[in-house]
């Protein structure tokens, strides 16, 4: 035994990056245990039973698990670790949701796990009569909440109570000049088989094709969540090039329109969008017999979408990311709501394929002056962040990488308003922010994805669903404290393969010996999960 890994009994998973084995043990581990700290030389994971969970429902088993740590650890897998594994795996699917003519039921492999989970104070009130001693009659308006319930007892649920067809909707795919790539068409298929889950594809990997490619499978209406009403006209566009679907077909329900037809695409604003306390919008989810709705961007989904997801168990769920983790620890009800993780196909394993480009990731630390520092020093907690992300002193660095790529196609990415603001004058680049009305966003994206425009300044509202093929270059001077799922975003939008093959760049701009540098260590961590290498660079080596 001499491989990377040393894995300890409290769970953690400790990874030597310098080992000649590390970019494989990575990938391996990376199926069922997550990332929690990742300075220069030794990577710390951390097994949860979630992690596990998702794992298994994705086709992987207790002893695949165990073989990966195993096969690259430097030491024996402590034994506790291994029992542990093996009884966590087990427990998903010990507990099932079926129907019958009568209607749903819950049935446990045994009669103890029956009386565990129906003494529970939360599921009593959603269950009915028993069904022998394993099994017992379930209301269907609580399909989702049950399986909540079920998952925080530990008793995951395997949900085969099938789903309803939905309107039927006439439509095929249409492949002129392109093929689907073997890797989404088996996300598609284990999606189809199931019926409800996610499907994890890197930034630029073609998650709306999947989206697209599910809907013709299951030849049913389907209502597609998004983010915001740049990315509704993507997904019309894309499902008009791509099927043969044509604009009759498609109905936009956002702020601005509010069509109902058999594809209907809408925004997650809209659908929480409240009057005297109540969802005005809510009467869309049952505006038609729905036979898939699809969430894009699923590890976005504002936390009253899952209330409402809870009363839509009975329609196929498919959710969309490039990543799974979300700030707010909602993972468990994505699990429960939506569906496990079906399919997660590897960053780096989709660039040696060719489909999104090579990157390297750079942190830049700049120096803040001594004024910006005093101010700093005599600031309060919840100003150092602001005055660090904000500095002035990351103007000089903007200019230098500029100059350094001539050749490029550039986005200078930031989170406030009056830092864009600023970046606007002193170099006259053109921005585009919450506040830039949907057309003139278009118009800008257009002008850049034709050269027209080089330097495009962005807010977060370019996070997500904007396709900007050509962009090589990200240089993000700052961004939401930690969050990991906004890196993977903003990495997204450079990864979509280059003519000539070139490799993108990834730049960071840190104030040093800041609290902004705490925070970048996190978003750090879902770069180097995803095998991606990571350099820390001074300024004055830019």
């Amino acid at each position: 035994m001499n491989g990377p890994l040393i894995v300890q009994s409290d769970r953690t998973v400790l990874l030597e990056v310098g080992h000649e084995l590390a970019t494989e043990a990575r990938h391996a581990l990376a199926v069922f245990a997550e990332l929690e700290r990742a300075p220069e030389h030794i990577h710390t994971y951390r097994i949860t039973k979630l992690g596990l969970w998702n794992a298994r429902a994705a086709g992987h088993t207790a002893e695949e698990m165990l073989a990966t740590l195993t096969t690259y650890s430097k030491f024996p897998v402590p034994a506790v670790v291994a029992t542990d594994i093996t009884d966590t795996v087990n427990r998903y699917g010990r507990v099932t949701i079926d129907r019958d003519s009568d209607g749903l039921f819950l049935t446990a492999e045994t009669p103890a796990i029956l009386v565990e989970v129906t003494r529970s104070s939360k599921l009593e009130p959603l269950l009915g009569d028993p069904i022998g001693e394993t099994g017992i009659r379930l209301h269907d308006w609580a399909r989702g909440i049950v399986k909540q319930e079920l998952l925080g007892l530990g008793w995951p649920a395997e949900d085969r109570a099938g789903f309803t067809e939905g309107q039927p909707l006439d439509v095929e795919l249409v492949t002129n000049g392109w093929h689907m790539r073997g890797y989404q068409q088996h996300a598609i298929d284990l999606f189809s088989q199931s019926g409800a889950g996610v499907v994890v594809l890197p930034c630029g990997a073609g998650k709306t094709v999947v989206g697209i490619g599910s809907m013709v499978e299951a030849h049913a209406s389907t209502l597609i969540l998004v983010t915001n009403a740049v990315s509704a006209r993507q997904w019309r566009d894309e499902i008009l090039t791509r099927t043969t679907l044509t604009e009759d077909d498609i109905g936009e329900y956002s702020g601005e329109r509010k069509e109902i037809k058999p594809v209907t695409i809408a925004t997650y604003h809209i659908l929480t969008a409240r009057r005297k306390g109540e969802f005005t919008h809510l009467p869309l989810l049952n505006a038609n017999d729905w036979g898939l709705i699809i969430y894009d961007e699923v590890h976005l989904l504002p936390a009253p979408v899952f209330k409402l997801t809870a009363d839509l168990q009975a329609r196929r769920r498919l959710g969309l990311t490039a990543t799974l983790v979300r700030e707010d620890g909602k993972e468990g009800d994505v699990f429960s709501l939506i569906g496990p993780k079906r399919f997660d196909a590897p960053w780096k394993d989709i660039e040696a394929q060719g489909f999104i480009a090579p990157a390297r990731c750079v942190e830049v630390r700049v120096l803040l002056d001594s004024d910006e520092r005093m101010e700093y020093a005599i600031a309060g907690e919840r100003q150092r962040f602001r005055i660090a992300a904000t500095s002035p002193s990351k103007q000089r660095i903007i200019k230098r990488l500029i100059d350094q790529h001539p050749d490029d196609q550039i986005l200078v990415i930031a989170q406030y308003l009056d830092q864009i603001d600023e970046v606007r004058e002193h170099f006259g680049l053109p921005t585009i922010t919450g506040a830039t009305p949907v057309d003139e966003r278009e118009v800008l994206y257009a002008k850049f994805r034709t050269g027209e425009i080089r330097v495009l300044v962005v807010s977060k509202v370019a996070n997500f669903s904007v396709d900007l093929p050509d962009a090589s270059v990200a240089i993000q001077i700052s961004g939401s404290f930690g969050s990991r799922q906004e890196e993977a975003q903003r990495l997204g939008r450079i990864l979509r393969p280059k003519a000539d093959g070139r490799t993108a760049v990834f730049y960071t701009v840190v104030a040093r010996d800041t609290v902004e540098q705490d925070f970048a260590q996190n978003r750090q961590r879902f770069l180097t999960e995803q095998g991606y290498a990571y350099e820390i660079v001074d300024e004055s080596v830019v």
